[in-house]
Formats: C-alpha cells, sequence, structure tokens
C-alpha cells in the first residue's frame, strides 16, 4: 500500500519521465485526455462529448480512464495524453519534482462528496466523526484527504487525535462495510451514495462540500511544452469545457443522458440520483472553467491538511487562465 510518505517523496517519478525527452506528437484535430477515474463530477468531459462540443470545436478526444489520481501525470509527461484530469495537489507534487506543469481549467468546483450512515446514526456534523470509523478507498484518495482535512479545520485536531479510524477499503466496498457493522460511516462519491441508498438502506447524513466551501477540487493539467506546442488544441478543449458547463446548468437532465455512453454499467435511476446530488451542493458542477486564486488556495489547504502534498506552490506558477479566461468570455453562461 501506498503510504504517504512514499506517496509524496515518489513525486510520481516526474524527474525521470521528463528526462526521456518524449514530448507529445498529436494530430491538429485528435487529442488523448486521461483521466483519474471515470467518476460523474467529471460530468463536463462526458457532457461535452455527448453534446458533440468537442468536434464543434475541432477536436477527436479521447478521454481514457487512468485509474488513480497519481496517475494521468505520468501519461501527459510522457507524452500520451495532452491533458490530464486530477487533483491539482498532483500537479504541485510533480512539479517540485522537477516537472513544469500548469493547470489550465476547473472541472470540479467543489468537494462532491458525502458521508452515508444508517438511519438513526446520530451523524449530522463533522464534530460527530469522533471516535468513529470511518470506510474510505485507499489512500491517496480523497475520501481520505477531504474528511482529514475537514475534521483539521473544524475541530482543531488530527483524525488520530479525534480517535477516528479510516478503514481503507477497494472500490464499491465502503458502503458494505458500513451496513456490516465494520465501519460506523463511509465517504464517498457518486455513485457510491446513491447505490448505498438504494441497495444498502444508507442515508446522506453529512456533506462535505459544505463544510469546504468552494474549491477548485480537480483540475484539466498540460505541461508547458504541450501548451506551448499545442495552443489551438488547449484552447479548444477549454471552449468545449465552458459551453459544456453552461449547458449544464441549463439542463440539469444533461448528465444523466450521457449515462448509457459513459455510465453502461450503471443504472440509470443511479444516475438521475447522482446528479439530483450533484446540482443540490451548488459548486460541484462549475459555472466556468477559470480558476480563481480562492479556489485554488483551497485546494492548497485541502491537499496539505489531507497529506497528498508536503507543500504548496503559488496560484502564479501552477495555473494558467489564459485559455479557460477566453473560453469563458465566449462560451459561458
Amino acid at each position: 500500500m501506498l503510504n504517504r510518505r512514499s506517496f509524496i517523496a515518489s513525486g510520481l517519478t516526474a524527474g525521470a519521465a521528463l528526462s526521456t525527452g518524449v514530448m507529445p506528437a498529436f494530430a491538429n484535430t485528435s487529442m488523448t485526455v486521461s483521466e483519474a477515474i471515470r467518476t460523474a463530477m467529471y460530468a463536463p468531459l462526458y457532457v461535452a462529448g455527448h453534446l458533440g462540443l468537442y468536434k464543434k470545436h475541432g477536436l477527436d478526444v479521447d478521454v481514457q480512464t487512468a485509474g488513480g489520481i497519481a496517475l494521468p501525470i505520468p501519461m501527459i509527461l510522457s507524452g500520451r495524453s495532452l491533458v490530464g484530469v486530477t487533483s491539482p495537489g498532483m500537479s504541485v507534487n510533480a512539479t517540485r519534482e522537477g516537472a513544469s506543469i500548469k493547470n489550465i481549467a476547473k472541472i470540479v468546483g467543489g468537494v462532491s462528496m458525502w458521508a452515508i450512515a444508517k438511519p438513526g446514526s446520530g451523524i449530522s456534523k463533522i464534530e460527530d466523526l469522533k471516535g468513529k470509523t470511518i470506510a474510505t478507498l485507499k489512500f491517496p484518495s480523497s475520501t481520505i484527504q477531504v474528511p482529514t482535512y475537514a475534521i483539521k479545520k473544524a475541530l482543531g485536531m488530527t483524525p488520530e487525535e479525534a480517535g477516528i479510524t479510516f478503514l481503507e477499503l477497494p472500490p464499491g466496498a465502503q458502503a458494505t462495510a458500513v451496513k456490516d457493522g465494520r465501519a460506523d460511516v463511509a465517504t464517498a462519491f457518486e455513485w457510491d451514495v446513491s447505490v448505498g441508498s438504494r441497495d444498502f438502506g444508507l442515508e446522506t447524513v453529512l456533506s462535505l462540500a459544505d463544510v469546504i466551501g468552494p474549491t477548485s477540487f480537480t483540475t484539466a493539467q498540460a505541461t508547458e511544452e504541450a501548451i506551448a506546442e499545442h495552443p489551438e488544441e488547449i484552447q479548444a478543449f477549454c471552449n468545449a469545457m465552458a459551453e459544456a458547463m453552461t449547458a449544464m446548468h441549463a439542463d440539469h437532465s444533461l448528465l444523466a443522458a450521457t449515462g448509457a455512453e459513459y455510465f453502461p454499467q450503471v443504472d440509470q435511476d443511479i444516475i438521475e440520483s447522482a446528479a439530483a446530488n450533484f446540482f443540490a451542493s451548488g459548486v460541484a458542477i462549475p459555472t466556468t472553467p477559470v480558476i480563481s486564486e480562492d479556489e485554488f488556495a483551497s485546494a492548497m489547504s485541502l491537499e496539505l491538511g489531507g497529506g497528498s502534498i508536503s507543500e504548496a506552490l503559488p496560484f502564479e506558477q501552477m495555473v494558467d487562465n489564459r485559455f479557460a479566461e477566453a473560453a469563458a468570455a465566449k462560451y459561458g453562461a
């Protein structure tokens, strides 16, 4: 298991990837986007495809799932993807190891995560997690980082000091752990929240988005070299994101409409339930791809508090808003 210290120290092997000298060789209209995982909170990526917005802006986009939040970075460093979509902390770790990566667009605008428990658990606020066992995904998952940060922010203590235990599990196992009593509560993304409600009788007891507030929780990232060599593709991608976000806020059913193509293994009622939760949070689906300084600072605080980075880097160094700002001006709400 990858622990916090080895994860940060590894720097995602950024220096090694850079030393190969391999650079992307993308055709003018074709690009690969490497997403950390396939999750509903990355909705703008899928709605853009569903509505044909990539093609509208001259792109043939292949969205590939890397399989973890650390993995899009090696994909963009090796040239196998032009854009990576993951936590901004991953770009910070890589940059501290010698890479040159910029966050170019906001994809998720808030912590799209909920705590779920059995009815009658008595849990309704962060303070109620003291002394509890929380079922999570395996570190460096945000299901550990986010509650860790929220606990430190609200209680002024670490999870250990609060008597909290994290039960790290494979994807899909959190609700089962709560149902069978191995954990008191689970911190989960969608679809796990809606599945936990429908199949295990669990209920949503806490919205982490309400605790954390607006933040650039997930961003699109690219190397400086790729940005310099492929500005048209980067601009077209940001245009598609801005237009998709505008469309989603005008029509909340668009996320659910992507199910057949992007989530064929997920029941439609689960997708519809998840979509309602996302829009209820108010910040999860951004209205603009532009990353504000406050949102980036919040993301850095979250990741420092959660343990995925050991040192933050400044907004000016890590964010390139040129393309997102141009896209928002032309295609934003």
